[in-house]
């Protein structure tokens, strides 16, 4: 099966409201709640696996006045998520649904149980309200509902399944199709963009155009896109293209992480992947000539094609950063492409980015995650300057590969096979930590 630019765009770049992974819990009890009589939710329990606790376990969640927790997540989206809405399921909330969810999470009626042992995103949710018991289960994908029962029996007719079944087996051949192409089918691609997909990408410039004003007017977060900008203000840093690629970046990953309640345009499954793959060619404009915003587009265009295949190799969750290898190579592609790269400097800036960047770990989603957006964004720029001056790191240099392909597929092996037991021993880390600060209190 051939796929086209549209498809690509259609099933790996979406609206997302919040950190996916605690977005992807709330749909779960959003979905399970949906069946239910009642919405007086007496209890939560969910099931989760270690990648979701790990990226959903400390970042602050939308409308909930900067709170964490997988367990409130839950709470929220029992008592007033839409899972119409998949990944924008929070939208509805109101501070009544918050207060509520508090209160539940308080009393110790929502539980939270870790997978230590499933691979790959999986998400179980059990709701009870009015003597009744509701479940969800999403795998896969983050909204991805593959499974819902009301009182032990299936339901297996409703909508929340059927839509998003099909888009998850098309996706799977996507990947497989993906891991086949070279460079130069994904530059071709670009040929095809029509009126509607150049409209959709700009619609995604917007949503994080958006977050990263707010972070440089308000410094949520650890405030890293705000302070970079005071900084140059100060004269201790030039303002220059690697530099507002970090601030855009950095700032809107502030608010993104610190749960404002914006959304973001995500790219292969992630709203920090799609800050990554758009605001670091976003910032290159104004130190360039352009003639309206068409090269624009077909740069960030090239990155969500350059991050998807990426992730078709290395998985939706993995010890790596993927907005640092994956969203950081899109970003580092487009880049070369807006200031004029051919294909060659394009495959090197691919190269320079991940010979610079894969070993950055995730170690969850959080404030912190704006410093590694900071640096993805600001380590695409250069590696896209380095490639236009000739300079590309030699096949010979570790786990560069002969081809950008061959090396992205090495990333990819890396991530995979290599880091398995670095991301149990991150997670442990993250256990260890929350049972000692438990301990203290």
């Amino acid at each position: 099966m051939t796929y086209t630019v549209k498809d690509i765009l259609n099933m790996e770049v979406a609206p997302a409201l919040g950190c996916t992974e605690p977005t992807a819990i709330a749909l779960g009890a959003a979905a399970a709640a949906s069946l239910l009589p009642s919405r007086d939710i007496e209890a939560v329990e969910i099931w989760v696996d270690p990648n979701i606790y790990k990226n959903g376990v400390a970042v602050s969640i939308p409308g909930a006045s900067g709170a964490t927790g997988l367990d409130l997540a839950a709470a929220m989206g029992a008592f007033g998520g839409d899972p119409v809405l998949r990944m924008e399921v929070l939208e509805p909330l109101e501070e009544g649904h918050f207060s509520r969810a508090k209160e539940l999470v308080k009393a110790g009626r929502v539980k939270v149980n870790l997978l230590d042992s499933t691979k790959g995103i999986y998400i179980r949710s059990h709701v009870e309200a009015g003597g009744h018991a509701a479940e969800s289960v999403i795998e896969d994908l983050h909204d991805n509902i593959s499974a819902l029962s009301l009182d032990g029996a299936e339901v297996s007719k409703s909508g929340l399944i059927s839509s998003v079944n099909v888009g998850n087996r098309s996706l799977r051949d996507l990947e497989g199709w993906l891991k086949g192409l070279e460079l130069t089918d994904l530059l071709s691609l670009l040929d095809d963009l029509d009126g509607d997909d150049r409209e959709f990408l700009m619609e995604g410039v917007k949503y994080n155009v958006a977050l990263a004003n707010y972070g440089l007017k308000y410094g949520p977060g650890l405030g890293i896109g705000l302070g970079m900008k005071r900084i140059a203000i100060e004269g201790l840093l030039k303002r220059d293209m690697v530099h507002e690629a970090k601030a855009l970046t950095s700032a809107a990953a502030d608010a993104r992480m610190s749960g404002a309640k914006l959304p973001a345009m995500s790219s292969g499954g992630s709203g920090n992947h799609g800050l990554t793959a758009i605001l670091p060619i976003w910032a290159l404009r104004e130190f360039i000539e352009l003639e309206g915003d068409d090269r624009v587009v077909e740069a960030i265009a090239l990155s969500h094609l350059v991050t998807a295949y990426i992730k078709a190799f290395t998985g939706r969750l993995s010890a790596i950063c993927g907005c640092s290898v994956a969203a950081g190579a899109g970003a580092a592609a487009g880049a070369t492409y807006l200031l004029g790269g051919n294909h060659n400097h394009i495959a090197a800036a691919i190269i320079n980015l991940l010979g610079d960047l894969a070993g950055v770990i995730c170690d969850g989603a959080k404030a912190s995650c704006s410093f590694k957006l900071a640096t993805a964004a600001g380590s695409a720029v250069q590696a896209a300057l380095f490639a236009l001056h000739g300079i590309r790191i030699a096949s010979t240099d570790g786990i560069i590969g002969l081809s950008p392909e061959g090396t992205m597929q090495n990333v990819g092996t890396l991530s995979s096979e290599g880091m398995i037991e670095t991301d149990r021993t991150i997670l442990q880390i993250m256990l260890d930590k929350r049972f000692a600060a438990a301990l203290e209190e």
